[in-house]
């Protein structure tokens, strides 16, 4: 909830952050825009592993989850996204809360525009891009352990 003020503040008491439920909706929204199967690269942020989630997953066979190991940023591809962002943004005053928005939302869109972008961060994880090899029977893929544990 924005105010009308010209300002991009929360009202408050707003929240803040996406609820199991916000994360639902966008993944709905995307399966019916795409028309097609969704496969999620989830980090263990509390929210991703809510037992609401982990039940509407379950009961929807065209969504995919695979989990990130506790601590990972070299294998998360939205932390290649945001290595590009500040790239682009370093060293880069700004005047406003809005032209940092303003700026930020550019740069994302510049990002989205260029599907090469996205598959290099894609790419540079090492993940296998076809899911189906790392599930496991309960239907939701885990990391495996052999090569979690590289990774401490």
């Amino acid at each position: 909830m924005w105010s009308g003020h010209g300002r991009r503040r929360l009202l408050k008491g707003a929240r803040k952050s996406f609820s199991w439920q916000d994360y639902r909706d966008l993944l709905v929204r995307a399966h019916i825009q795409l028309g097609a199967p969704i496969v999620v690269i989830w980090d263990n942020l509390n929210t991703h592993l809510a037992a609401g989630l982990k039940r509407y997953k379950a009961e929807h066979d065209w969504l995919t989850t695979i989990r990130l190991p506790p601590y990972a940023p070299d294998l998360n591809p939205v932390e290649a996204v945001w290595s590009l962002v500040r790239r682009a943004m370093a060293n880069t005053a700004f005047g406003t809360p809005d032209d940092l928005d303003r700026t930020l939302r550019q740069e994302l869109r510049r990002i989205q525009l260029r599907p090469h972008l996205i598959d290099g961060c894609l790419t540079a994880t090492g993940l296998p891009l076809n899911p189906c090899k790392i599930l496991w029977p309960d239907q939701t893929a885990q990391w495996p352990a052999d090569q979690a544990s590289g990774l401490r």
